[in-house]
């Protein structure tokens, strides 16, 4: 029987078209993701190559002042590219991934970026994450919404129900020989992206592969659930599509208009605000206020007065420091808006599918918000352990030539992402398992086991 079932769906040519696209259009995705990896590996490797350079470049030029060399240096902190990066891109393409810094003030520095195309931001990437979630719906849709009704309409099943088993089952077998299509489908297109992408076989893969099947899943399951509603082909596919719309568009465009809402950040700007106050008030200001804030905050460098003289790098860097400190209450109040955004966007996610696997896949592929945020931070630690290096050479007067620049390598961020199988997977779970439940309590309204 499933051979029969098979072989008329596959002679179906919307059937194979529909796959065929879908299948395409997946390979092309992993491809888009394999390009924005090697860009990631391409800026690593110039900025490793060039933060040498620039260092002796820099050292050859001003090597008579270590305040003045350390004014130009930049050094470089890597947030590590997982390679399911290529399968889902989320914020990696806005959010750089390179943050090379000086050990001047920090806050104008953290939030620094590339330039991109508006139009580019507004369309987004096509990567393989954009395939699962808004196409393969529509696939698992167009093959599903008349699996009944087409036959009642066509006057065939009241032939059909008569024969074998029951009806109910047969109408599952056509939707188990669907289902098979589609899952090779997918089966392929992961494949084809661990080949391509050189995604190794751990349990952040397995953990995509997990959430792709359940998502798609959950689509089997609102179609069955529609099916058993026993409409016309037209209302089923009125319904599913507005379902479709409505989890893929209209329920995430709110959830952020919400979110945006909720926690605005105007910290943004008053952070800018105070940084900028903070430094350039100084310039007009008696310098030894700026250097007791400073022993305030670094008592350990009590023992270096301050020089004698209009201009003195001791002065000038605790005057950078002063920008960051008295920023930080805002600095500090629009990292909690940002994480606020986060966990919020997690916890409302968690009933919706759609939005649900979007955020896993970026958490998993450590290309998400959280991620973000995490580097920024990480980039705090990172600039205050230059700073502690260079601030006492600085105040010393040491020698350039007496510092092995041969030492400072670019650094790397890796964040660890430790699953946690029922939050990732049971949201997608409780909604199958619910839709499956709708459908059997239709089901057995209307057919009772037997007869639909």
């Amino acid at each position: 029987m499933l051979t029969l079932l098979f072989k008329s769906f596959i002679r179906s040519k919307v059937a194979v078209i529909g796959l065929a696209v879908v299948l395409f259009t997946g390979i092309i995705s992993i491809y888009i993701g394999r390009q924005h990896i090697d860009k990631q590996i391409k800026s690593i490797e110039k900025t490793a190559h060039f933060q040498q350079e620039h260092i002796q470049r820099n050292v050859q030029y001003f090597n008579k002042e270590m305040g003045l060399l350390l004014y130009h240096l930049r050094f470089s902190l890597v947030n590590e590219t997982h390679p399911l990066n290529g399968m889902s891109i989320g914020q990696r393409d806005i959010n750089s991934s390179i943050q090379s810094i000086n050990i001047r003030n920090l806050e104008n520095q953290k939030y620094d970026t590339d330039l991109f195309n508006p139009f580019n931001l507004l369309t987004g990437n096509l990567d393989f994450s954009f395939v699962l979630i808004y196409l393969f719906p529509l696939l698992i849709i167009s093959f599903s919404y008349n699996l009944l009704s087409e036959e009642k309409e066509g006057g065939t099943w009241p032939l059909v129900s008569t024969q074998g088993d029951s009806p109910l089952k047969l109408l599952l077998r056509k939707l188990l020989i669907r289902a098979i299509a589609v899952f090779a489908t997918l089966a392929m297109l992961l494949f084809l992206g661990a080949v391509i992408l050189s995604i190794p076989m751990d349990s952040s893969f397995m953990a995509t592969i997990a959430i792709a099947v359940l998502y798609l899943l959950c689509w089997f399951a609102i179609c069955l659930w529609v099916i058993s509603l026993q409409k016309r082909s037209s209302t089923n596919a009125v319904i599913l599509l507005s379902s479709w719309m409505m989890l893929t568009v209209i329920l995430p465009g709110a959830v952020n208009n919400y979110i945006l809402n909720k926690y605005p950040v105007p910290e943004a700007m008053a952070t800018a605000i105070a940084q900028r106050e903070g430094y350039h008030e100084k310039w007009d200001m008696d310098k030894q206020p700026t250097m007791d804030k400073f022993y305030a905050h670094y008592p350990q460098f009590r023992k270096y007065a301050l020089p004698e003289g209009q201009f003195n790098w001791p002065w000038y860097y605790a005057m950078q420091q002063m920008g960051d400190d008295e920023s930080q209450v805002q600095a500090n109040a629009m990292q909690d808006k940002l994480w606020q955004r986060e966990r919020t966007s997690a916890f409302i996610a968690r009933f919706i599918p759609t939005l649900h696997t979007q955020h896993m896949l970026n958490a998993i592929a450590r290309a998400g918000l959280s991620n973000q945020l995490s580097f920024l931070d990480s980039t705090t630690r990172f600039h205050e352990k230059m700073r502690l290096h260079f601030y006492p050479k600085i105040f010393e007067g040491s020698d350039v030539s007496g510092e092995d620049w041969q030492q400072f390598k670019m650094e790397n961020f890796s964040q660890t992402y430790n699953i946690s199988w029922l939050s990732v997977l049971m949201p997608l779970i409780l909604v199958s398992v619910l839709f499956v439940i709708l459908s059997t309590v239709n089901f057995r309204r209307s057919l009772r086991y037997d007869r639909i």
